[in-house]
């Protein structure tokens, strides 16, 4: 009993540290617009992808988007992943898009697992529900809102699921090609001083994302969304 207790103890331990490396290594990502930019480069990877027309149909339907240029996965036996992103609100009326909110994830996984892994995940955000959680600022994937795997195709139609159940579809990619990456189970927050750097003032998420992106800074990305959002035909602002 106390060689098993002992063993947890040391297994949280290297969790803990895994976590603060992790959260080292990202610090050069804190920069606004070196994380804007970074996220500009993930959707024309993504876009440059043959299956990538089921993104683009479910990103013309969206509601929002959370884009991370990199969430790095340590694993040891236990797992950690760590990663910051960048939160952008659509109004499907008028095409126009609001923020940015800047966000950070954190999580732990179980299960056989060795080595360091980066992975670019980009977050479809379908309804109000998920929507809402990003404007609320804390929330677990799994728990507080569902997320599923992101169909992959170059039409919508041809998916398996074209009844957008989930609140949230997430497509991920790394070394150049989409892979699966569980989100069961991360926690999601407000990168505060992110937030602060690039507005220069204390917000909450929800009224950052009330704010249109009309700042030069963000235009490129939204740029890069409103490409996207082309390809599957609809209007943008």
């Amino acid at each position: 009993m106390k060689r098993n207790r002992t063993s947890m103890i040391l297994a949280w331990l290297g969790v803990v540290l895994l976590l603060a490396g992790l959260v080292s290594s990202a610090e050069a990502s804190t920069v606004p617009e070196r994380r804007i930019e970074d996220s500009v480069n993930v959707l024309r990877e993504m876009s440059s992808q043959e299956d990538c027309g089921t993104m683009s149909d479910l990103l013309a339907k969206a509601q929002g988007v959370a884009i991370f240029p990199s969430v790095v996965k340590v694993g040891l036996g236990l797992g950690a992943r760590y990663g910051k992103g960048i939160v952008l609100k659509r109004d499907l009326a008028t095409g126009r898009w609001y923020g940015p909110s800047f966000v950070e994830m954190m999580g732990v996984s179980y299960g056989l697992q060795l080595g360091v892994q980066s992975t670019a995940l980009v977050l479809v955000i379908t309804n109000q529900g998920g929507m809402k959680s990003f404007e609320e600022g804390t929330f677990t994937f799994g728990g507080d809102v569902t997320v599923a795997a992101g169909p992959l195709g170059r039409h919508l139609e041809a998916a398996t699921d074209t009844q957008l159940k989930a609140s949230i579809y997430s497509y991920s990619m790394s070394k150049g090609a989409f892979i699966g990456f569980s989100l069961e189970g991360a926690k999601v927050t407000p990168d505060e001083s992110s937030n602060e750097l690039y507005w220069k003032t204390a917000a909450s998420p929800s009224e950052l994302l009330r704010r249109e992106a009309r700042d030069a800074r963000i235009r490129p990305l939204i740029n890069e969304l409103n490409a996207l959002v082309l390809r599957a035909g609809r209007k943008v602002i």
